[in-house]
């Protein structure tokens, strides 16, 4: 016992000196705010007679004035009380010592604001009386009372949030506040049945959807600084959780109780109804004339569709704004919250968050707010993945680069040119069945992983319901920039299905692993991944079945990439018709899948054609 004592105070020797060095390092940082912050804390009115709870951070130092920084979310503006403060403020603990005045907002009807929540609330043109709100109007109601309420402000304001926060950093953006200058949405919600969180292309998402709403999705009955409830999982097994749970209906029956309101809202409308296309905020970014910064990861399986189509957006219909986009080898969120250094077994080769906060997001707010620093700044600031550097683009996509097609071709090739002597019923064919679908990750999870999105296929190539193409050993770099366009020409016994494109960087055999000491040789890293439910082909808002046997054409865009595929390297593509739970099952029968039951399920045979008439391809937009 004696020798067991003394080995235990040597060890808790060196534990305790580390303890202490950390806090003589770190511990003014954990002090930093209180020391440098006072905290208040208001219910702000909007014109409709609601109060939104805010809690704002002024900076003790008042020998100048600060412009405000807001931010508006319905995740909380923790820690509540005005003697509780967070360990930092504002995007980043740079902008935290740089100073700002920082505002937190809960949103309408979340928290500890007044009111009833709406889920991406859709924007109302005409505000016509009181009563006409939306998010664009309470962010100029919200800016215009701390101009007039909190002293010592300059006058400037900024907007950032990410993921749902970037959504009402978006629509403040419309009919902006004359004192609203930069604002920088990041990775924002667009719309949640044609790319978002919820669905992509009309797949439903459903191990995130259930997830989230499980949580988030309960009616507030009153204000309270504490709500989020989280689900019980039996099981940590996604894949046999929501296999077992069954046809969608069974979500409510067996586990939802019909207590979400929007998890009910998604079931009653399998289309792009008047409901969606309210909350397809693309549209309304018009006119806008401040200060823009879109932000968003290559790699991030929630939002990366909104980052794009809001740049896009405001590009297209506000021509006058100061329009740039910013892509990191992120997942969601991970500029603001990791070193983005790497993602799964994917190096990316330096602190690529540290940069992006320090070269681009500080210098965009202090130039815009505070007219202080140069603003060198580019069209777009893209980091190339494979080739792992930053690029300074004039325009997104880069001008040079050109659409060229890989065929997919007979012995399971891709080939840069169409073979035109495949004969007219050539293809490939699959067995698709609903009970055993391909799963969307090799790992053992409830929900949607981060990682699956640089996952290795090698699981997936080898199943029979899986078609795997490839091209030979690349004789040089080829370098892919800009949206991936699939183009194929199929087939189904059934009337509907489903049909998984995904994009593969195939690593040379003799690779040499990397500092993970993970098996690199053969990797099959997923670039790019994306889903499409069939009946949607011509129309996202009158679905059509498919004719049994009869060939069809699916063409659909994926999420942009920006992508070397090294010399030595192979391109892959890979198509499915399941991709579980990830997006939930077809019945492969046209019927209304919210409604399912379990004798609407059936197996049917996929076929993929790659003949003259009838050509199966994937654009690339390449830059040589």
């Amino acid at each position: 016992m004696r020798n067991m004592n003394t080995t235990l105070r040597r060890l808790a020797l060196p534990s305790l000196l580390l303890i202490a060095l950390w806090q003589l390092l770190w511990g003014w940082k954990y002090d930093y705010v209180p020391g440098n912050y006072v905290k208040y804390e208001y219910q702000i009115p909007m014109r409709d007679g609601k109060k939104l709870f805010t809690a704002v951070y002024v900076p003790k130092d008042n020998s100048c004035a600060y412009p405000i920084l807001l931010n508006r979310t319905p995740y909380g503006v923790g820690p509540y009380g005005v003697d509780n403060y967070p360990s930092s403020l504002g995007p980043s603990t740079e902008m935290t010592e740089d100073g700002f005045i920082f505002a937190y907002q809960d949103v309408c009807g979340r928290m500890m604001s007044e009111g009833e929540f709406v889920n991406m609330s859709p924007y109302k043109r005409e505000k016509k009386t009181a009563q006409d709100v939306d998010e664009s109007s309470d962010a100029f109601d919200t800016i215009e009372w701390l101009l007039r309420n909190i002293p010592n402000n300059s006058g400037k304001v900024g907007m950032w949030g990410i993921s749902y926060p970037g959504f009402y950093a978006a629509s403040a953006m419309i009919d902006a506040h004359p004192a609203l200058r930069a604002v920088s949405p990041q990775a924002p919600i667009a719309d949640w049945f044609i790319g978002d969180d919820f669905h992509h292309n009309g797949a439903f998402y459903l191990a995130h959807s259930f997830g989230f709403l499980a949580s988030f999705g309960h009616a507030r009955p009153e204000p309270t600084t504490r709500f989020w409830r989280e689900f019980d999982f039996p099981t940590r097994d996604g894949y046999d959780f929501y296999l077992r749970m069954g046809p969608l209906p069974q979500a409510n029956e067996k586990y939802l109780k019909n207590e979400i309101p929007f998890w009910n809202d998604i079931m009653k409308r399998g289309a792009y109804d008047d409901f969606w296309r309210a909350r397809n905020y693309t549209q309304n970014l018009r006119d806008i004339r401040l200060a823009v910064m879109t932000v968003g990861g290559w790699f991030d399986a929630e939002d990366l569709y909104g980052t794009l189509s809001v740049y896009q957006s405001v590009e297209s219909l506000s021509p006058e704004a100061y329009n740039i986009l910013v892509m990191g080898p992120w997942y969601h969120g991970a500029w603001a919250r990791s070193e983005g250094s790497r993602l799964g077994n994917v190096d990316f080769g330096s602190n690529t968050s540290a940069f992006y906060r320090k070269e681009i997001e500080l210098p965009f707010f202090r130039y815009f707010l505070k007219e202080t620093g140069d603003l060198n700044l580019p069209e777009a600031y893209v980091f190339l993945t494979g080739s792992n550097e930053w690029r300074r683009e004039d325009r997104w996509p880069p001008r040079r680069a050109r659409e060229q097609k890989l065929y997919f071709s007979k012995d399971w090739n891709l080939s840069w040119t169409a073979d035109n002597g495949n004969p007219e019923d050539s293809f490939d064919e699959y067995a698709s069945d609903p009970e055993k679908p391909v799963p969307y990750t090799n790992a053992i999870t409830i929900g949607m992983t981060r990682e699956h999105m640089v996952e290795d296929q090698r699981f997936a190539s080898r199943r029979p319901d899986v078609l795997t193409y490839s091209t030979g050993a690349l004789r040089e770099d080829v370098v892919i920039a800009g949206p991936v366009a699939a183009s194929l020409s199929v087939s189904t016994t059934g009337t509907d299905s489903d049909f998984i494109v995904k994009l593969i960087d195939v690593y040379p055999d003799n690779a040499p692993d990397n500092e993970s000491e993970f098996p690199i040789g053969g990797f099959q890293q997923l670039v790019r991944g994306e889903p499409f439910r069939g009946k949607f082909r011509n129309s996202f808002s009158n679905p059509e079945p498919f004719v049994p046997g009869e060939i069809a054409r699916i063409e659909f865009q994926m999420p942009d990439i920006f992508h070397t595929f090294r010399k030595g390297h192979r391109i892959m593509v890979q198509v499915q018709s399941s991709w579980f739970p990830l997006i939930d099952r077809n019945p492969q029968q046209f019927v209304d899948i919210y409604h399912a039951k379990e004798e609407d399920f059936i197996k049917a045979t996929q076929r993929v054609y790659r003949s003259p008439s009838a050509p199966s391809y994937i654009g690339l937009n390449r830059i040589e």
